[in-house]
């Protein structure tokens, strides 16, 4: 290949990346571990692609089918990202919401569905501050509907294999460097519509 078509064909390579770090962070005094790729699939990494759909600039879209999220960009355009989804049908959230409230290392406390399903989380009944063994991870973003709470949330998780897994009790869970990314990009307001 010569120096000139490299020139001209690396833009055209690159036109379609999403520059994705997945290294070890640090971030408000806790420490993020680097996502092993060696254990998760490769193809579970964010990455901008072709986006045919409808809806506006900004708004998120979820469809649990395909274990992914996007964002969707300008120009036909979204970033994708990899999502573990509700470990059954009956647990996931359908239809559209709007992100009203947005945290950094959230506090959690489960639902009581969650407690009978997952006995070990009784002992969280109280609740659990924010932390790196905090099952929301790093961020989330809450799910509001007609202004009142639908207990859902799009947030981060301490079991990276999870991703692309129907594993949750209903909520969208991301890698914490992909919730980092998506809660740096996302303004309180953002519409997110969640598909089969």
């Amino acid at each position: 290949m010569s120096r000139r078509a490299l020139l001209i064909g690396l833009p055209l390579l690159v036109s379609g990346c999403v520059t994705a770090d997945y290294g070890s962070v640090s971030d408000g005094g806790q420490v993020i571990p680097a996502v092993d790729f060696g254990v998760i699939d490769p193809s579970l990494q964010r990455t901008e692609v072709a986006w045919g759909g409808k809806e506006k600039p900004g708004s998120i879209v979820v469809k649990i089918s395909e274990r992914r999220l996007y964002l969707v960009q300008g120009g036909g355009r979204a970033i994708r990202y990899a999502v573990g989804v509700g470990r059954s049908e009956g647990v996931n959230f359908r239809g559209t919401a709007t992100i009203q409230r947005k945290e950094a290392w959230p506090h959690w406390t489960p639902t009581a569905n969650m407690m009978q399903a997952i006995p070990r989380y009784k002992k969280f009944a109280g609740g659990m501050g924010g932390g790196i063994d905090n099952p929301l991870g790093a961020r989330a973003l809450y799910l509001y509907r007609g202004g009142a709470d639908t207990h859902f949330r799009l947030h981060g998780t301490t079991e990276p294999e999870s991703i692309g897994q129907a594993v949750s009790s209903g909520c969208i869970r991301l890698l914490n460097q992909d919730i980092i990314d998506l809660y740096n990009r996302v303004p309180l307001g953002t519409q997110v519509t969640v598909l089969s």
